[in-house]
């Protein structure tokens, strides 16, 4: 019977009968199951808070979702005021904000009976008062239970008072409480964070030998404290911006605002203010939303972790945008030199600083054109390359099997596998990892016969020098398009890596960061070959980047050592 029944299972199944468990979707769902006696009708429509303490307490429990939501916590409580009580709640998030503030500063003077709160009278509150002529003239106030919590009850110091709902509701999402009193149609918002926070620590990825040990951290606030130590000035503006319908994340656009183009902060506030997304997590998103050009791989937007590269680019008149929960600065607009410069440029004497960009120029060249130069050469201009040294290449060959595009493509793409395999396994294993994969891996396939020796020297260059490049996108960019440079030189030679150097040229031309040429700073016409790849020495640096289009052109007189010329 067993296995008849095995049979009619397997061959006429009969449907099994359907559960559906289903949670409460809507709104009205959600307000139905909460036994209340206040009805709130259109309750996607409410904005303003009720007088009502009621009705303002069973909104939040049918916002928040308080029967599901173990974090949310609506403390309920009895204020006195002047002798007087009045039924009153907190809402706050459990671990975003300080317990001992809470406890100290707001519940404490509120609840208990003090000096502050439980003096008898009728006294109107004296706003100021003058003396003309021997008689005493005073202006009074009557008493304001909103007025009398401010100013005499709360001892915090940031303090707020919010009429909307979606204002209170941002300001408990990003660690805040707020205050409901019953007869007020108004909630205070007070500042009580106490989220625990990343400390300042050394820059992972823009690592200097002189200059500053700070870097960014993930909470918005820190960051723009950081740019304010270094620029001790009041022309320094922070706006502050939130993105995202749904993440509402904090957003800081940040500027000199006696030096920074008046146009350009409006284009970066018109951008920034007209993005429509769900949420917005990181810099690198924002980024992509911003960029001129989205289609092009090229770096249009500088992202930096150091606080003291960002305040230079600030100074210089340029615009820093901060996003809360992304340790990265981005820094508008964008030059393709300024991804080739580096936070040490400006801590060391110009000659060093002027080398190391031309080494960082050729580590550009060379990452980006000479495997497809190889293949270049070996498949079709053979003249190049001296004899003694094609013999040696014919005779490393002799024994692959495989076609000289097949080995690189597979080299590289190896190459990239243990490099992308080294950054995701656990950091003691990623050094072991590399050496494994160049020494061993390399060695092994050249004894096998699979690899020519010369291919793995070309590889092992190639991936080195990607390395000197300062800015990571563009050095990802290098990366990828080396793939297509090998391509063209193995269909037709250098010619084939010129029409794709043409085409790659003709692209970065295109390109434009927030209205200024990508390739501003070689522009011929104005004589900025040499002062745009260059860095001048410091007493030389005498004005501004002229695309910039700042308020004040020049950062230092012509004669900046007045110690040494003090009579110019």
């Amino acid at each position: 019977m067993k296995f008849t029944d095995t049979l009619k299972k397997i061959f006429f199944p009969t449907e099994e009968p359907t559960h559906h468990f289903t949670m409460p979707s809507s709104n009205d769902d959600i307000n139905s199951s909460i036994s209340t006696n206040v009805e709130i009708e259109n309750i996607d429509e409410v904005k303003e808070i009720f007088p009502s303490i009621d009705v303002n307490a069973e909104y939040i429990k049918v916002k928040y979702n308080l029967l599901i939501n173990n974090d949310i916590i609506l403390r309920e409580f009895t204020l006195n005021a002047r002798n007087k009580q009045y039924r009153a709640f907190l809402l706050f998030v459990d671990g975003m904000i300080d317990m001992n503030l809470v406890n100290d500063y707001v519940l404490k003077p509120l609840m208990l009976r003090n000096t502050a709160n439980s003096f008898d009278g009728n006294q109107n509150q004296v706003i100021s008062e003058a003396v003309t002529n021997n008689i005493t003239v005073r202006k009074v106030k009557k008493f304001d239970i909103k007025e009398y919590i401010l100013n005499s009850l709360l001892p915090q110091n940031n303090i707020k008072v919010k009429s909307e709902f979606k204002d209170i509701f941002a300001s408990i999402n990003s660690g805040n409480c707020a205050l409901f009193v019953d007869t007020l149609n108004i909630a205070f918002d007070i500042d009580v964070k106490g989220f625990k926070l990343r400390s300042v620590s050394k820059p992972e990825n823009e690592v200097v030998i002189r200059g500053p040990q700070e870097a960014f951290i993930e909470n918005i606030r820190v960051n723009t404290t950081l740019i304010r130590r270094i620029i001790n000035n009041e022309n320094l503006i922070i706006e502050n911006m939130q993105i995202g319908s749904l993440s509402h994340t904090a957003c800081a656009l940040c500027y000199m605002k006696n030096i920074a183009n008046d146009d350009l902060v409006a284009e970066a506030k018109y951008r920034l203010n007209n993005i429509n997304i769900d949420y917005l997590i990181s810099s690198g998103q924002l980024e992509q939303l911003i960029e001129d050009n989205s289609k092009y791989s090229l770096p249009q937007v500088i992202a930096t972790e150091r606080p003291d590269k960002a305040a230079t680019h600030l100074l210089e008149g340029r615009i820093v945008i901060l996003v809360n929960g992304s340790p990265y600065a981005l820094v508008v607009p964008a030059t393709f030199i300024d991804f080739l410069e580096s936070p040490e440029d400006n801590n060391i004497k110009f000659q060093f600083a002027n080398l190391l960009k031309i080494i960082r120029i050729a580590a550009l060249m060379i990452t980006l054109l000479l495997p497809g130069i190889y293949v270049a050469i070996t498949s079709f201009h053979q003249e190049f390359i001296p004899t003694e040294l094609l013999f040696a290449i014919v005779a490393s060959r002799a024994t692959v099997p495989f076609s000289i595009i097949f080995e690189i493509i597979i080299m590289e793409l190896s190459f990239e596998l243990i490099r992308e395999a080294g950054l995701r396994v656990p950091t003691p294993i990623g050094p072991t990892l590399g050496i494994i994969g160049a020494l061993i891996i390399g060695q092994a396939a050249v004894d096998a016969g699979i690899v020519s020796p010369i291919l793995i020297i070309i590889v092992a260059i190639t991936g080195i020098t990607s390395f000197a490049i300062p800015d990571y996108y563009l050095a990802f960019h290098c990366r990828v398009s080396r793939f297509a440079y090998i391509i063209l030189g193995y269909l037709a030679g250098l010619l084939g890596i010129a029409v794709g150097a043409f085409i790659h040229l003709l692209i970065a031309t295109k390109i434009q960061s927030f209205g200024v040429s990508y390739l501003d700073s070689y522009i011929p016409s104005k004589g900025k070959i040499f002062t745009g790849i260059f860095t001048a020495p410091t007493w030389k640096r005498e004005k501004r980047a002229d695309f910039l289009d700042t308020k004040k052109a020049e950062k230092q007189e012509h004669i900046s050592m007045k110690w040494k010329y003090p009579n110019q």
